[in-house]
């Protein structure tokens, strides 16, 4: 079962690599974070529009980086699309506890991203895995603030 669940993961980042969802930009009335990850040179732009309604109304990105990085962020832009703030926040701190925390139970909420729990065992991977998630909880914070 192990082995199998090995392959799939792969599989599913592999997949989201080559062919990430959500790839491009926002242009209109979306707050846009950068982020990057100094240790192995991944990068990534992050643009949230949230709606008047607290739903994220359209989520989208762009960027290098490995095959961790692009997958775990084709994958957030999926799950948090249409979701309540709440609840995205939630989904984040729910992912950083799967990809941190040893022994933790992968919550329902993650579906398929459940597949990143095998990165906690790579220490210097889970900041590849976090890095889009780190950018849009960035974004949270900066919807607010006065745009330049």
């Amino acid at each position: 079962m192990h082995d199998e669940l090995e392959e799939l993961y792969q599989q599913v980042i592999l997949e989201h690599s080559k062919r990430p969802r959500n790839f491009g930009e926002i242009t209109e009335g979306a707050v846009h974070v950068h982020g990057d990850n100094p240790s192995c040179g991944d990068e990534i732009d992050l643009h949230v529009k949230f709606g008047p309604d607290g739903l994220i109304e359209d989520l989208k990105f762009t960027g290098q980086g490995c095959a961790i990085s692009q997958a775990s962020a084709s994958l957030m832009t999926l799950k948090l699309k249409g979701k309540p703030r709440q609840e995205a926040l939630e989904m984040a701190r729910a992912f950083s506890n799967l990809v941190t925390a040893d022994g933790a139970d992968a919550p329902r909420m993650l579906g398929d991203l459940r597949l990143f729990q095998g990165v906690r065992k790579f220490p210097q991977r889970v900041k590849c895995a976090m890095l889009a998630w780190r950018a849009f909880e960035q974004a949270q914070g900066e919807e607010n603030a006065p745009q330049a």
